[in-house]
């Protein structure tokens, strides 16, 4: 059988939370822990398909607690579904204050990237062996992502091409939080 399971490629990055990552509100910056994210998603993709990866879209970013500058983070990546020449990479985010020794779930989300060959263009990546019942809960929940990311996609090509307010959209904003008030247009 051709193809790399999900143990394989899984890759997990350490790094302390410094002052220099705080935010305004002195919790660590979303950004500098999406910039780690994409790596660890990086290292996975790569190895997975033995070519450099770049990232096309994150999805499901998920900041669950915030993370606190002197806390350890674990960021652990696993590539969870292939395409032809895609892959997605679930990552997981753990902090753990060493001093009190509690760890936090902080973080998930999902990084679908593409393989490059050495000239630039798609390559195919290898397929993935699923081994064990997460792999395969995994790579289900993974298609799911897919299947509804692309019927959101139909959804707003619909509204983006000609759009035109009329009883069916004020019926989707009828229990919102909004007021229409359109202006006449010149």
């Amino acid at each position: 059988m051709e193809g790399h399971t999900v143990a394989y490629s899984q890759s997990t990055i350490i790094e302390l939370m410094v002052p220099s990552y705080a935010n305004f509100g002195g919790k660590v910056h979303g950004g500098t822990l999406m910039s780690l994210m994409d790596k660890v998603a990086y290292v996975c993709a790569s190895k997975h398909a033995g070519n450099y990866c770049v990232t096309v879209s994150v999805d499901n970013v998920e900041f669950l607690q915030p993370v606190e500058v002197g806390e350890v983070i674990k960021l652990m990546g696993s590539v969870n579904y292939v395409g032809r020449k895609s892959l997605v990479v679930g990552i997981k985010v753990v902090a753990e204050d060493l001093q009190a020794g509690v760890s936090k779930h902080t973080n998930t989300c999902y990084f679908t990237m593409v393989a490059k060959s050495p000239d630039g263009k798609t390559a195919e990546v290898p397929a993935l062996i699923l081994k064990t019942q997460d792999d395969v809960r995994r790579y289900l929940s993974a298609l799911q992502r897919k299947r509804l990311r692309t019927q959101d996609n139909e959804f707003m090509d619909k509204y983006r091409q000609n759009f035109v307010y009329d009883l069916a959209s004020a019926e989707l904003l009828q229990d919102q939080r909004c007021h229409v008030t359109l202006e006449p247009e010149e």
